[in-house]
């Protein structure tokens, strides 16, 4: 099985925050901005944008998609052609059927305003109703043999599911191209526990990793007080006492390294050979994810971070969907 091509360069940016009123604050008013984030990731490399038709609050659902839709078309700088628009279709409830999901396939590439590059699974059903899954599994695979997308891939599935999935899509012939998983110093449990990248680098499928800043706490810019508002702000006062050594590690190797916190957290997640997604709502935050890039963290300071996330009394609380 080969897949069409499909471009994933070494880093991506996720586009959870482009339409989320409730966790991230966005307003309509961010657009500009957003655009000019859209086009300094692409004319660095950055040509992975991950979405979903579900990402978008109220009203406002979908309007992730629609956004990157009218960015990729305005955008006429140097690497166009290499721009992957990955959209994550949810396993609604009221979607039962293969034909359900290449519905939903097709009102995303009507949000965008062209096909979607790679459609992903974004949640299992198997921790709930496992029955309703194959259906839908079923749908992503008429998307790709009927060529309205170049590869398919999953998000929050763990490796016995996985290796489920595997051989459903084998059998007809469709290969996985990528899984996503939420991983970083503070989220290591998918791969120290369920070995999920041994498994993707076995069935030769690649491991993105969402969230690589554990929502913003591995800044370190909330670490002397100043929280977050709103949901995050619960989550970061339990998490910030038990995690300080971890953040004393980030920033020992960042002062050593002439870089940020974020910088060294986003490169540990691809020196563990996956593709980090950080998420960028200004060109400030754009420019410092870029900044993740062209160098590489040595063994001794990977294994330094191992050492202190393995030892930290806090853990990132894990997405619910996700399976073993």
């Amino acid at each position: 099985m080969q897949t069409r091509q499909l471009y994933l360069p070494e880093m991506g940016c996720g586009t959870w925050a482009w339409g989320n009123r409730l966790l991230w604050g966005y307003d309509e008013s961010m657009d500009d901005q957003l655009q000019a984030v859209f086009d300094l990731c692409v004319s660095n490399g950055v040509t992975l944008f991950d979405t979903g038709d579900s990402y978008g609050t109220g009203r406002l659902n979908g309007r992730s998609e629609g956004l990157l839709g009218r960015f990729a078309r305005e955008y006429q700088g140097t690497g166009k052609e290499n721009i992957c628009i990955a959209t994550k279709l949810a396993a609604y409830p009221w979607r039962l059927t293969r034909q359900s999901m290449v519905k939903a396939g097709k009102a995303s590439a009507e949000r965008l305003g062209r096909n979607v590059d790679l459609v992903q699974m974004h949640w299992s059903t198997a921790n709930y109703a496992p029955w309703q899954e194959w259906a839908l599994l079923d749908g992503l695979a008429d998307l790709y043999e009927q060529g309205l997308v170049k590869g398919v891939g999953l998000s929050n599935y763990g490796s016995q599911r996985l290796k489920q999935v595997y051989k459903k899509l084998r059998d007809r012939g469709v290969p996985i191209a990528t899984l996503q998983v939420q991983y970083s110093l503070l989220s290591t449990y998918p791969v120290t526990e369920l070995g999920i990248k041994d498994v993707c680098d076995e069935l030769g499928i690649k491991l993105i990793a969402y969230s690589p800043l554990a929502l913003g706490i591995l800044t370190g810019k909330y670490a002397q007080g100043a929280l977050p508002k709103g949901i995050r702000s619960l989550l970061f006062r339990q998490l910030l006492p038990g995690i300080r050594p971890l953040l004393g590690c980030l920033q020992e190797i960042a002062s050593s390294r002439n870089k940020t916190m974020s910088q060294v957290a986003i490169n540990w997640c691809i020196c563990k050979g996956t593709i980090p997604i950080p998420g960028a709502k200004t060109v400030a935050q754009a420019k410092e994810n870029l900044g993740a890039l062209s160098w590489r963290l040595d063994a001794s300071e990977v294994d330094a971070l191992d050492r202190a996330a393995a030892s930290t009394d806090k853990k990132m609380v894990q997405n619910i969907f996700q399976t073993r």
